[in-house]
C-alpha cells in the first residue's frame, strides 16, 4: 500500500512517499481504508522537529483520518465491514481526564498515524461519521473540532448570553465560532485579515477585530461588551496574545490555552489574580467528547469549513499551504 513518512526532520519536503505492506489488525484493532486525513498545525511542528526533537523515526504522521472499516482483529466487534468511521486524537481516551497512559496513544507522534491508504486502530478509539458529513468533513474532527468542543463546552460551559472570543480563523478557531453561536452566544472574532472576518461574521460571528490595523484588539473587545470584557477566549498565540487576552476577558472569565501558536515566552501572572481569570489547557478530548460533539454537529447541521482538498501524491504540498498560513479553515487530504 501507498503511506507518507517521515524520515528526518525538514519541514514539508521531509514527507515522503513510501511502500509498506497492509497492516493487520491485532486483538481488539480495526483494519481501516482510509479515505480523507485533516492537517493540524501540530503536524507541520512534527515535522520540522519542532513538535518532539527526540522523536523516533520514521514514523507515519497525521493524527486525524476517515475511513471505511476493512476487517476486524481478535476480540473487536464494535463495527462491521463497510462501516464509515473516524479515528480518536488519543484512541485510548475513551472518557474521563486526560493521563499520562492516554496520551501516550496520540496517533501521529507516539503511536503510527493516518497518512496512509491502510492503517490498524483501536476499537475503542473509533467512532461513526455523522451521516451528514462526508469523509473529507469527518477528517476534520478529531484534533480541531474536538478541541473545540472541549475549550467551549465542556471548560467554557457557553450559555445563551456569553460572549466568546475567538482568535484567527484556523480549525479550532473556527469550529469554536461555530459550537459558541449555536449555543446561543455572541462571538467576537479576530483576524489580520478583512476579508476573513467577513467570512467568519457569514458563520455566525456578530463582531470583527482586526488586529493589525486594530494593535490594542483587547481595548475594542472590551468597547464591543460595553467595558465589561468577555465570558470566554480560546486562546490560541500564547505569549503573543494573552497579555491582551486577560485585558479582554471579563472578571472570573475564562482562558483556554490551545496550542500556543506564538510560544507562551514569560507570563505575568498577577492580572490574572487580580481579575480571577480562569486559566485552563486544553489538550484535545476523549471519545465521550467526540461522541458528544457529533450529536451537536447533526442537530445544528454545522459544516466543517474545508480551506482545500489536495490529491494524496501532493500531501507535502498540502503541508506547504498550512505552512503558508494563508488557509481559512481545514487543510484536507483525499487518500
Amino acid at each position: 500500500m501507498k503511506a507518507y513518512q517521515l524520515t528526518e526532520f525538514g519541514g514539508p519536503a521531509a514527507i515522503k512517499p513510501v511502500s509498506l505492506p497492509s497492516p493487520e489488525p491485532g486483538v481488539g484493532q480495526v483494519a481501516i481504508r482510509v479515505r480523507a486525513v485533516a492537517l493540524n498545525y501540530r503536524d507541520l511542528m512534527l515535522a520540522q522537529g519542532v513538535y518532539n526533537p527526540k522523536l523516533k523515526l520514521p514514523i507515519t504522521p497525521v493524527s486525524d483520518g476517515a475511513g471505511e472499516v476493512i476487517a476486524n482483529g481478535p476480540g473487536a466487534n464494535r463495527f462491521q465491514a463497510g462501516d464509515r468511521v473516524v479515528a480518536n486524537f488519543m484512541p485510548g481516551w475513551v472518557e474521563g481526564r486526560l493521563d499520562e497512559a492516554k496520551a501516550r496513544t496520540a496517533l501521529g507522534a507516539e503511536s503510527a498515524g493516518m497518512l496512509a491508504e491502510e492503517v490498524v486502530v483501536a476499537e475503542s478509539g473509533l467512532l461513526p461519521i455523522p451521516g451528514s458529513l462526508s469523509f473529507e468533513q469527518a477528517a476534520t474532527l478529531p484534533c480541531a473540532g474536538v478541541t473545540a468542543w472541549n475549550a467551549v463546552v465542556e471548560c467554557g460551559r457557553v450559555r445563551p448570553g456569553d460572549v466568546v472570543l475567538v482568535q484567527g480563523t484556523g480549525g479550532v478557531s473556527l469550529f469554536a465560532l461555530q459550537f459558541a453561536h449555536a449555543a446561543g452566544a455572541t462571538v467576537i472574532a479576530t483576524s489580520s485579515s478583512d476579508d476573513k472576518l467577513a467570512r467568519a461574521k457569514a458563520l455566525g460571528a456578530t463582531h470583527g477585530v482586526n488586529y493589525k490595523t486594530t494593535p490594542e484588539w483587547d481595548r475594542a473587545v472590551r468597547d464591543l461588551t460595553g467595558g465589561r470584557g468577555v465570558d470566554l477566549v480560546v486562546e490560541v498565540g500564547g505569549a503573543g496574545t494573552l497579555a491582551r487576552s486577560v485585558k479582554a476577558v471579563r472578571m472570573s472569565g475564562v482562558i483556554v490555552l490551545i496550542g500556543v501558536l506564538a510560544g507562551m515566552g514569560e507570563v505575568n501572572p498577577l492580572p490574572i489574580l487580580m481579575k480571577g481569570v480562569g486559566v485552563q489547557g486544553i489538550f484535545v478530548g476523549s471519545r465521550a467528547m467526540f461522541e458528544a460533539m457529533n450529536q451537536a454537529i447533526t442537530a445544528n447541521r454545522i459544516e466543517p469549513v474545508i480551506d482545500r482538498v489536495f490529491p494524496f501524491d501532493e500531501a507535502p504540498a498540502a503541508y506547504a499551504h498550512l505552512a503558508s498560513q494563508k488557509h481559512f479553515g481545514k487543510i484536507v487530504i483525499q487518500v
